[in-house]
């Protein structure tokens, strides 16, 4: 299995994308791996000898958060976001992984690899843990401006993503919403509810916020402004509520010492909603195994952005939303 690395992506590049990929290979050492940067920074934390499973790719620009993602393939074709994905679409590599500019990867994957055929609009699927199982958000990101059919291919790409991870077949479809009735929201979430209502038998309906986690939904659906902000949101009051709890222990002697006796149960939440356990996101809808991972992504979370790069082209991600797409298309054309 051959994967490129943005190595310069992220705001702990490149450290941490060297750190993620040596741990990658320790787990196994079956996997190629292709650094995509400036060689004398990547050297810097590289173990001498090179391992044999590196290699490097030397480039000579850095896309930053200051670029607009529209432009980078023109204005940034020697930076390493653009030469990773310009490695898969040449097939050097099976799956390309990048902590970088989130619309760089996004414009770069579309305008470079294509669209799988069939998707209007790729999308970014984020997975949920829950303690009854993971669930799907869809879309995180990639299209704040989303029309009511793109929602509805997010429910197919999302869904069959799902299967990939949790082995969940026909699963369930919830709208993220305003309100559980039919006629809550805006135009587009009017819109979107009958679509999905009467394009998937497994639609359950509209799905407030306070219910992401409990609701009987595996995918929940809503255009990417919405998505970003409740995944920033998540992310943010995780970190916030584990500070207060520490915080809290370390005020009285009788909070550390039941502090003890809880921190294995402590330890073992935090680690369940912690996304550097779960690696990145796949971009749904481009023709090739794309993972873009968190901005902040440190070595544990590139490591497994990588684990799941490979997952993705094991079990052959591209080809089912490929079949899901053209078997959807077609029962709707009679």
């Amino acid at each position: 299995m051959k994967i490129a690395l943005d190595a310069m992506g992220g705001d702990f590049a490149p450290e941490a994308a060297v750190h993620g990929a040596l741990d990658a290979l320790n787990i196994d050492n079956a996997l190629e791996l292709y650094l995509v940067g400036n060689e004398d920074l990547i050297k810097n934390f590289l173990p001498s000898p090179q391992p044999n499973h590196i290699h490097l790719i030397p480039t000579t620009q850095v896309v930053t958060m200051h670029d607009r993602g529209s432009r980078v393939l023109k204005e940034k074709p020697d930076s390493s976001l653009v030469k990773g994905v310009e490695l898969l679409k040449d097939g050097i590599v099976d799956a390309f992984v990048s902590a970088g500019h989130t619309g760089a990867v996004l414009s770069s994957a579309i305008l470079t690899l294509g669209r799988i055929e069939g998707a209007k609009r790729p999308a970014l699927g984020a997975y949920i843990p829950t303690d009854k199982g993971g669930k799907i958000l869809c879309d995180v990101g990639a299209n704040p401006d989303a029309k009511p059919n793109h929602l509805m291919q997010f429910a197919i790409m999302a869904s069959l993503y799902l299967d990939h991870v949790e082995k969940i077949k026909n699963p369930k479809i919830g709208l993220i919403n305003i309100g559980t009735e039919p006629g809550k929201g805006s135009e587009l979430y009017r819109q979107a509810y009958d679509l999905l209502k009467q394009e998937f038998p497994s639609f359950i309906g509209n799905v407030e916020s306070r219910n992401i986690l409990t609701s009987e939904a595996d995918v929940l659906i809503c255009d990417g402004f919405v998505g970003n902000t409740l995944i920033k949101f998540a992310e943010g009051w995780i970190s916030l509520f584990s500070d207060m709890v520490k915080n809290k222990i370390d005020e009285k002697l009788t909070y550390k010492m039941g502090a003890k006796i809880l921190y294995p149960v402590l330890k073992s939440i935090n680690s369940q909603y912690d996304y550097e356990e779960h690696g990145g996101s796949p971009l749904l809808g481009v023709n090739g195994v794309c993972i873009i991972a968190h901005g902040s992504s440190n070595a544990k979370a590139i490591k497994n952005s990588i684990s799941l790069a490979k997952k993705c082209v094991d079990e052959k991600l591209i080809t089912d939303i490929q079949i899901g797409l053209t078997d959807h298309l077609e029962n709707n054309s009679h």
